[in-house]
């Protein structure tokens, strides 16, 4: 009596664990994604978060963002590790196994791609962006693990065709990452003849009473941090306008940063949660604050006709 094989454990559950996988970066993804189209910011412990999304790495083809692309393969990769479980293999085992095959090199080729892609954004977050992003090395590690995955998730049976594969993969992948990439640099249009890199344009003109609170809290001290690369610091200026914003003591917090105070910001980094931070008579406040709120923190008694 001939004893059947038992299939491994991992064979078995190899789909079911890379769907699971490709589910939560379906919905790590999708939140970048709405936040880059919305808030531009999103929840995390530093700041490097919100600098990688804001940086010109974090879109292709100039308007679309980077982590909807991931959402995308991400969701492809939990349909064709599901897709052979729709077919039943004891009525249709002709059926069943030709979507099997199909379905794993779909796998193969999809992670392939996603572990060079993530490998080369890990190296551009490392040494062109230069702060940490936990949601790009969370996904980098599924990127890994999904590849993993498919490598072990079943026999491949012809091994030379696997790496021939996998060449391909990663010569059209790396000339893909690399033509992306090739013009993206950091934000050319606002690098000054002093060293260091300044910030948007502030285009809006300051009112009499915009001036008024820009020179109180300057008078009492208040300090706002911030980052040449932040939308939310941008935001707060144009509320002040060009005339006030001058006033307020602005500390860039960048190293990259034109005039920057970064040693200073990182004696108060315990405090900075995000930026802008202002810092009103001993007391921290994280985001962009309305000037109405910022009169009030101030104990302003001046005019409060803000120019919208």
């Amino acid at each position: 009596m001939i004893r059947r094989r038992s299939t491994p454990w991992i064979h078995r559950w190899s789909r079911t664990v890379m769907a699971a996988i490709a589910a939560i970066g379906v919905l790590e993804t999708a939140y970048l994604t709405i936040a880059k189209f919305t808030t531009n910011s999103v929840i995390c412990p530093t700041s490097g978060c919100d600098k990688v999304l804001n940086s010109p790495y974090a879109t292709v083809f100039g308007t679309v963002p980077l982590s909807l692309l991931g959402c995308l393969a991400y969701l492809s990769i939990a349909i064709l590790a599901l897709a052979p479980k729709a077919v039943n293999p004891d009525t249709n085992k002709r059926q069943h196994s030709q979507l099997e095959n199909w379905t794993w090199q779909a796998l193969f080729i999809i992670t392939a791609a996603m572990l060079i892609f993530s490998s080369y954004l890990m190296y551009l977050m490392a040494f062109e962006i230069k702060d940490l992003c936990i949601y790009c090395i969370s996904s980098a590690l599924f990127a890994l693990s999904l590849f993993v995955l498919v490598l072990v998730g079943r026999d491949w049976e012809d091994i030379g065709q696997l790496v021939f594969t996998g060449i391909l993969v990663v010569m059209v992948s790396s000339i893909g990452a690399l033509a992306l990439y090739n013009s993206v640099r950091s934000p050319a249009p606002f690098v000054s003849a002093t060293p260091g890199i300044l910030p948007p344009a502030v285009t809006t003109t300051s009112g009499p009473a915009q001036i008024a609170l820009a020179r109180h809290l300057r008078q009492i001290g208040a300090k706002e941090y911030g980052a040449y690369w932040c939308p939310h610091c941008h935001d707060q200026k144009m509320l002040f306008g060009k005339e006030a914003a001058k006033i307020i003591d602005y500390f860039e917090c960048d190293p990259k940063g034109q005039n920057s105070r970064a040693e200073i910001c990182q004696a108060a980094a315990a405090n900075i949660k995000g930026f802008p931070t202002w810092e009103i008579q001993g007391q921290f406040y994280s985001g962009t604050q309305t000037l109405d709120k910022l009169a009030e923190l101030s104990g302003y008694t001046g005019p409060r006709n803000f120019q919208k």
